[in-house]
């Protein structure tokens, strides 16, 4: 077998030859290989060229473009302000419009202007309406007063220049137009708080049934001068939780409204029964009704089925409304519904 230098079989070692062979080599050559050296690519040298041209036509041409994008700027500006300024002038002048009317300002844009001009327009609309209101509600309130008062004037002075005798018949009739005089600014006192808000309520758990007799007997004497019957129908244990002077108001308006229209040989029936979550109370009678086209109409202040009706055989015309103002104070509502010459009923809901 042969053996190397180092005692090493060479036919098992054969990289370590080539490790050998290849490091002679390397400091052999060492002299003639020139060092590592690193190689930079850039691009060929140019001229700089000047940001700006400060000779007199660059200057000229810098200062004309500036020039340009200004007046666009302030044209731009100019119309932008015009379309935002115009509704609000609009809006202005109708703002400080002496003779108050409504002119509705148009509404051009979905923007903040726009909900602006709409909100605007839905408070002038509501103003308008509201004053028309008020303007209507004080013609009548003085129209209800003057009749009474007229009467009253009329039979003191004829007592005063010895036309009429200052009997118990003259006082009767002074004392009923007092007393009608006094309903009416009742009346207006209850609307007038409801509608302010201030109308306060005193509820208490009440028999249903024991309240409508109590209403009923304060107006049977005047159902049966009219040759009107009266009926009944609650079953007893019902109650509701309701003001007890509030709710008899609004049982007193509908029986003594019922009555009024309902003619001799008729007949009034009050019901009540539970439903569901509320009690409902029904006031019915077989008298003229009600034009389906006056339905709507009912319960607005100081308005008649009958304009041509005296103001002592037609009310006030302020009951029904009164009606509906204390029953939305307990939290209730009321509806009508009506078959002319054959019945209405009066259907009043308060939460059980």
């Amino acid at each position: 077998m042969d053996f190397g230098v180092d005692g090493v079989d060479s036919m098992e070692s054969p990289a370590a030859v080539d490790d050998c062979v290849e490091e002679g080599r390397r400091e052999q050559l060492a002299a003639y290989v020139a060092p590592a050296a690193l190689l930079f690519v850039i691009s060929p040298p140019r001229s700089a060229t000047a940001a700006f041209d400060l000779s007199p036509a660059g200057t000229l041409r810098v200062l004309a473009t500036t020039g340009l994008v200004l007046a666009a700027t302030v044209a731009v500006t100019a119309v932008i302000a015009t379309r935002l300024v115009r509704p609000l002038r609009a809006l202005a002048h109708a703002a400080r419009d002496p003779s108050g009317s409504h002119v509705p300002i148009p509404v051009t844009a979905k923007d903040e202007t726009g909900y602006l001009a709409a909100a605007f327009n839905e408070l002038s609309e509501r103003r308008q309406r509201t004053d028309e209101q008020r303007r209507v509600m004080v013609s009548d309130i003085a129209h209800e007063l003057r009749t009474p008062l007229t009467n009253i004037r009329g039979w003191l002075d004829a007592a005063q220049d010895g036309l009429a005798e200052t009997d118990s018949a003259l006082l009767s009739s002074l004392q009923e137009e007092a007393e009608l005089l006094q309903h009416i600014v009742d009346d207006l006192q209850v609307l007038a708080a409801a509608d302010a808000g201030t109308l306060r309520l005193r509820p208490e758990d009440l028999d249903l049934r024991g309240l409508i007799e109590q209403t009923v007997s304060a107006h049977r004497a005047t159902a049966h001068a009219g040759g009107v019957e009266i009926a009944v129908h609650a079953p007893d244990g019902l109650s509701v939780h309701a003001d007890p002077v509030r709710l008899r108001q609004v049982l007193g308006n509908l029986l003594s409204n019922a009555i009024r229209h309902t003619p001799p040989a008729g007949r009034v029936t009050l019901s009540a029964r539970r439903v569901a979550g509320a009690v409902a109370i029904e006031v019915k009678d077989t008298g003229s009704g009600i034009r389906e086209a006056d339905l709507p109409r009912v319960f607005d202040r100081f308005w008649r089925a009958e304009q041509s009706r005296s103001r002592r055989t037609g009310g006030s015309g302020l009951g029904l409304s009164i009606v509906r103002q204390l029953v939305r104070a307990h939290g209730g509502d009321v509806s009508v519904a009506s078959r002319p010459h054959v019945e209405t009923v009066f259907l009043v809901r308060l939460p059980s």
